[in-house]
């Protein structure tokens, strides 16, 4: 933690969290994006059972959690948000963090000043864009902008890309009291869940973080709006609607957490993924169900249909 950073913040500070396996490759240059930013942290790690260097590399740093091997990225996030929610105070919040990217020095002062512009005792989640690069951080290109992020939009598509998520204190200690489904991403049910319980959404059209392309990637790039509806297409609607329905079923054991609206609205969906075509037509004409462009929109509904 950088002394000078957290007098300027007047004591705030972000819990940073690192799920790590085999990173040994990359984590030194992430590790060393961490000293440089300008804003206060506590670094909380797991590592999954990596055979390289990664435990040595982060040996000494921040809070060791041991959650067992074999968790995967998103067991290990929600096990390190379980673990470091307790911890924060009203004015603190939390940051994912990936071993192979490479934070810009402002990432999480930019973060925590958004989120600090939501009155408590509101959870909200920030997200912002990312430069995309390629394993030696040569710029391949910038992440697109959002629009109309919110519920019930989280439950048809991600656009929480975790390498740039924090949630504020609330929100945090929400998703630490929740249950996600072992289909989902630890990014995707924090915004599901937050947006669900009328948490606030704040975007950042600024991008703070290179976002390193390799083979190792757990998700990667998306390949364009077109590439990516063929390659849609061609999958065919499993995956997605099973992990909808996870994601619905998920929302209605932890209905005690999100807001009526919500509890109608995941009980309208439901129902019609029960029913028949009728229902399921009438449903997608639930306001704010949709996708960020309009062929990936074609692509859900034509989903939400048939699967």
């Amino acid at each position: 933690m950088n002394a000078a950073a957290a007098a300027r913040t007047g004591g705030g500070k972000a819990a940073v969290l690192l799920a790590a396996r085999d990173g040994a490759r990359f984590l030194p240059e992430q590790l060393a994006s961490l000293e440089a930013q300008t804003y206060p942290w506590d670094l909380w790690w797991h590592d999954d059972g990596s055979q390289d260097a990664t435990p040595t590399l982060l040996a000494g740093h921040g809070h060791r959690i041991d959650g067992g091997a074999a968790l995967g990225a998103p067991g290990s996030f929600f096990a390190l948000l379980r673990a470091a929610a307790p911890t924060l105070a009203p004015g603190d919040c939390m940051a994912f963090a990936d071993q192979d990217d490479v934070w810009l020095p402002e990432k999480l002062a930019r973060g925590a000043a958004a989120l600090a512009r939501v009155p408590p005792p509101r959870p909200a989640i920030y997200a912002a864009r990312q430069i995309y690069t390629d394993a030696s951080l040569r710029r391949l290109g910038v992440s697109p902008p959002v629009h109309a992020p919110g519920f019930p939009a989280a439950l048809t598509q991600n656009i929480a890309i975790g390498c740039t998520v924090m949630l504020n204190a609330a929100a945090a200690k929400l998703v630490a009291a929740s249950h996600p489904p072992a289909l989902t991403l630890h990014d995707w049910w924090s915004y599901i869940l937050v947006t669900a319980a009328g948490g606030a959404f704040v975007w950042d059209d600024e991008a703070v973080v290179l976002y390193r392309q390799h083979p190792g990637n757990l998700v990667g790039v998306p390949q364009g709006v077109w590439r990516r509806g063929l390659a849609a297409l061609r999958r065919g609607p499993g995956r997605f609607m099973d992990v909808m329905r996870a994601h619905l079923a998920a929302l209605e054991a932890d209905a005690a957490l999100i807001t009526p609206s919500s509890r109608a609205t995941v009980a309208t969906l439901s129902a019609a993924l029960a029913g028949g075509g009728l229902a399921r037509a009438r449903a997608l004409a639930i306001p704010g169900l949709h996708r960020q462009t309009a062929l990936e929109d074609w692509v859900f509904r034509l989903w939400f249909l048939v699967g």
